[in-house]
């Protein structure tokens, strides 16, 4: 027995059965199914914990999706074994103190359903629909199998999808709501990039690494006498190395701007000449360029067409050494951020985001994303996938002749000092 949010009492009949009754007539209680998909940041068992301890509160039952959107397209619901590796429901005895740890308590991986480049056994021999996809001169056939995710939603009972994730992971959320599932999305990613939000659950944690290992890494840099270059994560967006260089008072490099090697040279030679230990220090978002130059790419795409960048720190390195003979210290500060618990600020935007989730589901809101907008938390439209990643505003946020951030005139500004 337990009660409802409106102190209507529940009885479960059948611990495998999602039906109970309701008073005196049978009622199906609701079901949620929870997902984290793309890269883990620390944050995410906060927002699992939390909607499974409100829906127990509400009535709301809570079907975890174990490796993102993976768990709807691989699936084999008759098979005892795949359900068990793809299907786990959540309550408050499993999930207790889950957020007490980095990670993902339901695993992640990067899959599009609607590129799928090889049918999963589950699926094979049944028909979907296909393209051809070219990317890098190599040519493919993929395969957009949400006709089966839509079978697997409807026969497991899901009354609505929670999904937490990036721009990647929200686009097929986005796919989801158009054909009509219920859905709330919850941004995550410590590259801050999501569009419609200021914040992305996990970047406060990836930003307190950076700047922890940076300042940590100075006594190792200036004891050496050298230019120290931090590489960091930032496909498209630079918020992460942005921020850092904010709060480490270092300058950087990112995607937004291409910056003039020579320029840039001679600003590390001067602040090392400078600095009484003679040292410097610069941070590089991964798909950081400058002039006439390109991040090299290696190895094959990913479910959404990503492929891996090679270091731009190894690169700016081997240009300071053969321009200026300065030895120089690299350190990728890529995994390390997004490892362990989250701290204090990706805990609490965690837990709220999760709140803000189950209101809206209870209030009957769907097709939205948990959000902050203008320093206030909202409920705002998923993303259009479309658009692709939000940028830094360079105009606003970044000195484009001293290669770092730009720290006056922000009177009036939210918190994290930009608006969706």
């Amino acid at each position: 027995m337990f009660k409802g949010g409106d102190g209507a009492v529940f009885y479960r009949m059948n611990f495998q059965s999602p039906t109970y009754i309701f008073e005196e007539h049978l009622q199906v209680r609701n079901r949620i199914g929870i997902l984290t998909g793309g890269g883990d940041v620390p944050g995410l068992n906060s927002v699992i914990k939390s909607v499974v301890y409100r829906g127990s509160e509400i009535g709301y039952e809570v079907v975890g999706i174990r490796r993102g959107w993976e768990g709807l397209t691989h699936v084999d619901l008759g098979d005892p074994a795949s359900r068990a590796r793809y299907i786990q429901p959540l309550n408050r005895e499993n999930t207790r103190t889950i957020d007490r740890t980095g990670g993902t308590y339901l695993h992640s991986s990067r899959t599009n359903p609607t590129k799928m480049k090889k049918l999963p056994p589950a699926l094979e021999g049944q028909q979907f629909s296909s393209k051809q996809s070219t990317k890098g001169g190599v040519t493919s056939t993929v395969f957009d199998v949400t006709p089966a995710v839509l079978k697997n939603i409807e026969a497991l009972g899901l009354d609505c999808v929670v999904a937490i994730g990036g721009d990647d992971t929200l686009s097929y959320a986005a796919e989801l709501d158009r054909h009509g599932v219920k859905v709330i999305a919850v941004p995550k990613t410590m590259d801050n990039d999501v569009r419609n939000t200021e914040y992305c659950i996990g970047f406060s944690t990836a930003i307190t690494r950076a700047m922890d290992a940076i300042e940590r890494q100075r006594t190792t840099v200036g004891s050496h006498e050298r230019i120290g270059i931090f590489r960091v994560f930032g496909r498209d967006a630079g918020y992460t190395a942005l921020y850092t260089a904010f709060v480490t008072s270092v300058r950087c490099c990112i995607p937004e701007y291409r910056v003039n090697l020579a320029h840039l040279i001679e600003i590390l030679v001067t602040d090392k000449r400078n600095n009484p230990s003679n040292y410097s220090l610069v941070i590089l978002s991964e798909g950081a360029e400058w002039e006439g130059y390109s991040v090299k790419e290696y190895g094959p795409a990913d479910a959404f067409g990503h492929r891996k960048k090679m270091s731009v720190a190894e690169d700016l390195s081997d240009e300071i050494k053969i321009t200026t003979g300065n030895e120089t210290v690299v350190s990728d500060l890529t995994y390390d951020l997004r490892s362990g618990s989250a701290d204090f600020v990706d805990r609490m935007v965690a837990s709220t985001f999760a709140g803000m989730a189950m209101d809206s589901l209870q209030a009957g809101r769907t097709g939205l994303m948990t959000a902050i907008s203008s320093g206030c938390y909202a409920m705002v439209p998923i993303p259009d996938p479309t658009l692709g990643p939000r940028r830094v505003d360079i105009a606003t946020m970044y000195n484009t002749e001293r290669y770092r951030p730009t720290y006056n005139r922000k009177m009036g500004m939210p918190i994290f000092l930009t608006r969706a």
